[in-house]
């Protein structure tokens, strides 16, 4: 259905996200209110002794920060839609500089409302805390609890669909992944073939049951990669320094979070190592594709033919084009 919205239209994928964020906002409010509550009233029973028993080996560390993490995904959403906004250089770090500090604000106040009301073994026994929070406080008005925690979901997964798909749609369109996800629509301008090639990818991951080891794959993926992403902007600050840049942090920023990512990435390998070996097999996987369709130049005309066919086929079924193609019309 999120699929189908933002290939339709995307004022009613920024709708949908509008709205669902708001509910989402809303649902956190008023556990930020009723624990909080609790708090003034004297229950401080379960911050008498928080680090009791607490793993506190690094490498379990770093695995704790994948779901923290997770929670958070999204921050980095609109660097992969600055085409779409209206004077990015000057909306872009307003977002970050607004929406960060508040998002933290809430979810630690969220948490600490969950630590006042929710025992240690309630909140890991609980496949929902949220939904667990409002079974023990919110009484006969429970039930909205679960609503929220699906508009969550619902909201969650509509930004990361409409922010993935133009990662997908821009690497093609640099030569990167094949043509047929560069492709455009002509009428509504959404990149369709690349929203259903993220539907059919994300349809594949969930044959993974457990969504903790589907969390820890993709964590030390995305952490892998941005990790050579910020080493790839160092080198480039300290070779070309001299090098325009419309957006541009202290370069203490970076050389942080490099250092973070790097943390990231290694500790967790002597902890868990079979969910990183899952994670580099599905970056090397990517390797043989890649030079077979994308890098190797005198392919055999077959092979041409079939790629040209697929390309021709999507265009076709999509009513889509290059944006290139787009824009000479």
């Amino acid at each position: 259905l999120l699929t189908v919205i933002n290939c339709y239209d995307v004022k009613w994928a920024t709708r949908v996200q509008d709205i669902f964020t708001g509910t989402k906002i809303l649902a956190l409010v008023i556990i930020v209110i009723a624990g909080l509550w609790c708090l003034c009233s004297g229950k401080t029973e379960h911050f008498e002794n928080p680090m009791a028993n607490t793993n506190l080996e690094p490498g379990f560390i770093a695995l704790s920060f994948y779901s923290g993490l997770f929670s958070y995904s999204g921050w980095n959403y609109l660097n992969f839609v600055t085409e779409e906004l209206k004077e990015p250089y000057k909306n872009l770090p307003r977002a970050i500089w607004i929406s960060l500090p508040l998002v933290t604000v809430i979810y630690v106040l969220t948490n600490v409302s969950y630590f006042v009301v929710l025992t240690r073994d309630e909140l890991l026994a609980s496949h929902a805390v949220a939904v667990t929070f409002g079974d023990k406080l919110l009484g006969v008005m429970s039930w909205i609890m679960p609503f929220f925690v699906a508009c969550s979901t619902f909201g969650a997964l509509n930004g990361a669909i409409f922010a993935s798909s133009r990662l997908f749609f821009v690497g093609a369109r640099q030569g990167h992944l094949p043509k047929a996800i560069a492709l455009i629509n002509i009428d509504k301008f959404t990149p369709i073939p690349s929203l259903v090639f993220l539907c059919f990818v994300t349809l594949v991951l969930l044959v993974i049951k457990d969504v903790y080891v589907l969390i820890n794959y993709l964590s030390f993926v995305e952490a892998l990669f941005t990790t050579l992403s910020v080493s790839g902007l160092l080198w480039l600050r300290h070779r070309q320094p001299l090098t325009y840049r419309p957006i541009k942090v202290h370069i203490v920023l970076p050389i942080i979070f490099f250092v973070i990512c790097l943390f990231l990435v290694t500790l967790p390998i002597y902890v868990s190592p079979w969910e990183v070996g899952i994670g580099l097999t599905l970056i090397v996987s990517g390797i043989p594709v890649y030079f077979v369709f994308i890098y190797w130049q005198n392919k055999p005309r077959w092979l041409i033919s079939i790629s040209d066919s697929f390309n021709l086929m999507c265009a076709k079924m999509f009513t889509c084009v290059l944006e290139d193609d787009k824009r000479d019309k």
